[in-house]
């Protein structure tokens, strides 16, 4: 990664006075007060709709049946426990199976509040991990619509469950703000069967290609009740969260579904310096442990896969006039990671219990961790058994570089970590070898200028998940991801108890997928990019005004013609153009490769 451009950024930079990136937690404390949006009108406006630019989930042609789960007020909730609801599935349906099946999240809130973590769970297994839209005075509304079809086999169990939602908010004279939420789910019927039946070889062969959704689900996640979410909460680099669980003995593919966000001390991770520079300049009320964070995964003590998360900036962050009426990518629902532990299935398949555990290296307080535990069963047998032929847990390389001089100076943190772990299973389906392998690179470079109070951050995260399976036909799945960052931040104090913060923020999150096996080959990638340039007028931790503007850039295209794309600009809560498009060419899908993907502009 080339380094000298940081010298021009600075440059460029230089006649603003700036603010410390330190102060990004310190503006997480800022809410907005434009006081022209209080003024009485005979006519108000219509609440501005907010929303976070994704492709639209692809449904049946069938009408859906929709179960209302729940409706619920959110205002003080901090530190109470979920609020509940009793679960059964739609009982005024006919039908069984089901094609696809969407959650939707829908709330209104109005007057002023901080962005705000949530959790949705049934059964303890977590459905959506998101963020609440900071209110306006004139209100707001925004909706959340996540696919959640993988969870088939547990949305359709005959049994009572606990569905739970945890919003911690809090509501007093300054902070008003009460989300007003529903959450409904939508079953689309298939119009054949969707998923097999469980006979024949070429089942497992789809379960293997993902078409198959898991017969169980298991939560790896707190037991209710608790005063907080379902998710475990680690609070340092030897802090953990563990879970006990069993699984049945006729399993033959096991999946873990990772579900990570970050939050306090560790909300903007990526720009916290290295703890030399803090010691040597009496810092200790600036976050550090410096800029990389790694959520490490264990199965009965041994390290069996990693996630290096994608940065989502929330609601609040950075600038909250930058998400305002488009939101962070990935702040409406943020991504899950899967973790292949099929290659161990053979050591879980005693009949007693065993461990999955969570640890993040380098963390500050705080980190909200849980997953999900999907488990393919054999309907022809009451038990299958396997065996781990290989277990390679490269150490992680952390390399640090540092070149300062009192509060300025330039920081380089490049790491790399790979994990591979290959072995058997049988089954009805035959004996399956197969291994799962994770690489990831990750390079960081700031800058801290003006006596520390300028700060430039670029930052890339590279990963490649392969699965590979001697099925009938070879079974071969690759995941290749790239996020990257860039962030400044910069600022001036004022007369009257005020400060300017003026902050530019570039996203890319880039996934390429690809699958083999004996139906074929399917390929697909999604690109997004998001710009964001804004200035804040902050007196006594109320931004009085500003401006905020927001550009994104989304495509996404698969070789089975199913192609959106999405280019949208916002100015404070206005779209200035807004253009989908469904450029998709069967014929040419050159632009789908991992190489393609086009350096990201610097601000």
């Amino acid at each position: 990664m080339d380094n000298y451009f940081f010298f021009f950024v600075f440059l460029f930079f230089s006649h603003f006075l700036s603010i410390s990136a330190s102060n990004l937690y310190k503006i997480k404390q800022h809410a907005i007060d434009f006081t022209s949006e209080l003024k009485s009108s005979d006519d108000p406006p219509p609440p501005t709709e907010y929303f976070e630019v994704t492709r639209p989930i692809e449904l049946p042609k069938t009408k859906p049946f929709s179960h209302h789960i729940l409706h619920h007020d959110f205002g003080f909730t901090y530190g109470q426990p979920p609020v509940l609801a009793n679960y059964t599935p739609p009982s005024h349906c006919p039908f069984k199976t089901f094609s696809k099946i969407v959650l939707e999240w829908k709330a209104t809130c109005k007057g002023r509040q901080f962005d705000r973590i949530f959790g949705v769970w049934l059964g303890g297994v977590e459905l959506l991990r998101s963020c609440t839209a900071e209110p306006r005075a004139t209100g707001i509304v925004w909706s959340v619509h996540k696919d959640i079809t993988r969870y088939h086999s547990l949305l359709l169990s005959p049994q009572n469950q606990t569905f739970a939602v945890f919003l911690g908010n809090v509501v007093d004279e300054t902070y008003t703000g009460v989300y007003h939420v529903d959450v409904t789910i939508h079953f689309y019927p298939s119009v054949k069967k969707s998923f097999g039946d469980g006979s024949g070889s070429k089942v497992g062969d789809l379960a293997f290609g993902g078409g198959v959704p898991a017969d169980l689900v298991l939560p790896i996640s707190r037991n209710l009740p608790p005063n907080d979410g379902l998710w475990f909460v680690i609070d340092n680099s030897t802090d953990g969260g563990f879970k006990e669980f069993r699984v049945p003995q006729n399993a033959y593919r096991a999946v873990l579904e990772v579900y990570v966000s970050f939050h306090e001390r560790d909300e903007f991770w990526y720009t916290n310096p290295p703890e030399e520079y803090l010691i040597a300049n009496n810092l200790s009320d600036v976050p550090g442990g410096g800029p990389f964070r790694e959520v490490v995964v264990s199965l009965d003590g041994k390290v069996v896969g990693a996630v290096w998360p994608f940065t989502v900036i929330y609601t609040g962050g950075v600038n909250p006039l930058l998400w305002r009426p488009i939101t962070g990518i990935g702040s409406f629902d943020l991504p899950s990671y899967d973790i292949e532990i099929t290659p161990l299935l053979g050591t879980l398949l005693d009949g007693k219990s065993h461990s999955v555990g969570f640890t993040v290296t380098n963390a500050l307080n705080v980190w909200f961790v849980d997953a999900n535990l999907h488990i393919w069963l054999d309907g022809k047998s009451s038990r299958t058994e396997g065996g781990v032929l290989d277990i390679v847990d490269k150490p992680l390389a952390l390399s640090l570089v540092t070149d300062f001089e009192g509060l300025n100076g330039i920081f380089w943190t490049s790491a790399r970590r790979s994990i591979l772990s290959t072995g058997w299973i049988r089954s009805s389906y035959g004996n399956v070898t197969i291994s799962f392998a994770q690489d990831f690179v990750y390079n960081n470079s700031m800058v801290m200028a003006n006596d520390g109070n300028m700060q430039t951050v670029n930052q890339l995260i590279l990963s490649n998940d392969s699965v590979h399976a001697n099925l009938p036909s070879p079974f071969v799945k690759d995941t290749q991801r790239k996020f990257s960052l860039y962030l400044s931040s910069n600022g001036v104090d004022q007369d009257n108890d005020t400060s300017l913060s003026v902050s530019n923020v570039t996203l890319g999150f880039n996934v390429d997928k690809s699958r083999s096996s004996g139906f074929g080959f399917s390929k697909s990638s999604v690109k997004n990019v998001q710009d964001g340039q804004g200035t804040m007028v902050i007196k006594r931790n109320l931004v009085v005004r500003g401006l905020g503007e927001t550009q994104q850039d989304y495509s996404y295209a698969s070789d089975h013609g199913h192609c959106y794309s999405r280019k949208v600009g916002s100015s404070n809560y206005t779209i200035l153009y807004d253009r989908v498009s469904h450029p998709c060419n069967r014929r040419s899908h050159t632009y789908l490769g991992s190489n393609s993907i086009k350096k990201l502009p610097v601000m």
